[in-house]
């Protein structure tokens, strides 16, 4: 009769064999860093994915850039060059020449234009940012009978053509006195904007109201509740409506054509159509005159952007996710 040997145990002191396993091979693909190859595989495709789009879109945004400052690049070309080779499309001036800056000084008094766009874009944008961000405190703060439907009539307002009001406009300003002078190109902004109530109320809305009802609790009066705590709370919109307004006023050409008479009241854009006149069309045809003179007129402007891009897209942007 055969006995049946018990298995042999083996002793704890005695090297244990492994267990089999897989090739190194196949646990370096399974294993690797802890992920499966396919998921791997999976993650490099959309990183690749990824690196394509950007670059894409980067490409994209270049082009753009490009297309639009190529019209300013130009100008700034050619009001390094004489007379002849204005318009020959080339980016490089072959004859390289200051004259035209020196020349355009004398021709014109640019600096007093210059002064006198300053001073009404600066009277313009402060009297619209305060006025408006007062409406528009009024419209997120205050809770009273018709308030929604008074404010779509205040928006109902960017509706009308400004060729509505143009005359009538005119005739009270004329009625005044002040035909002739440069306040109607400003101080029509005591009156506040719709377009800056609209922006500046959207982003009063997002405001803790706490910290309002706080500091009427400390015996803070309506008026330093709104100048102390609201205002400083929206310095983004503020200086989002502040930049906007300079920019239109800067550009204004039509109002200071029909208020404008004197030549030493002259604004730049309304300057610059004098010169056109004199040295463009029906002219003397002296070119290089009109695009230095742009290009002198344009150039506060791409400063301001420049120093205030941050503070437009934080507004812009704060400002457009209340409802």
């Amino acid at each position: 009769m055969t006995r049946v040997l018990p298995p042999e145990v083996p002793h704890r002191d005695d090297p244990v064999d492994p267990a089999p396993s897989a090739p190194v091979s196949t646990l370096a693909a399974d294993i690797g860093d802890g992920t499966p190859r396919r998921r791997r595989v999976s993650r490099r495709a959309a990183r690749g994915g990824r690196r394509i789009r950007r670059i894409l879109v980067i490409a994209a945004l270049t082009a753009l850039a490009v297309v639009f400052a190529y019209p300013f690049v130009w100008l700034v070309s050619a009001s390094f060059k004489p007379r002849g080779e204005v318009f020959d499309n080339k980016l490089i001036p072959e004859t390289f020449t200051w004259a035209n800056y020196a020349t355009v000084w004398q021709e014109a008094p640019l600096a007093l234009w210059l002064f006198n766009t300053a001073l009404v874009t600066v009277l313009a944008a402060t009297t619209v940012t305060l006025s408006s961000s007062m409406v528009a405190w009024a419209f997120a703060h205050y809770r009273f009978r018709g308030r929604g439907a008074l404010f779509g009539l205040v928006l109902a307002t960017m509706m009308l053509p400004g060729a509505v009001t143009m005359i009538p406009t005119f005739l009270i300003w004329n009625a005044l006195g002040f035909v002739g002078t440069l306040v109607p190109l400003w101080a029509g902004n005591l009156f506040a904007s719709a377009f800056y109530v609209f922006l500046l109320r959207q982003f009063m809305l997002g405001l803790p109201p706490d910290l309002f009802d706080a500091a009427k609790v400390d015996g803070a009066s309506e008026w330093a509740v709104f100048w102390r705590i609201a205002l400083p709370l929206s310095r983004p919109a503020l200086a989002v409506t502040f930049v906007f307004e300079v920019q239109a006023v800067w550009t204004d050409l039509m109002r200071a054509l029909i208020y404008l008479r004197d030549r030493s009241t002259f604004t730049i854009p309304r300057g610059l159509k004098s010169l056109v006149d004199a040295f463009g069309f029906g002219g003397e045809w002296h070119w290089e005159i009109i695009v230095t003179a742009s290009v002198i007129a344009t150039a506060p402007m791409i400063i301001i952007f420049f120093l205030a891009q941050k503070q437009i897209i934080h507004g812009i942007s704060a400002g457009g996710v209340k409802g």
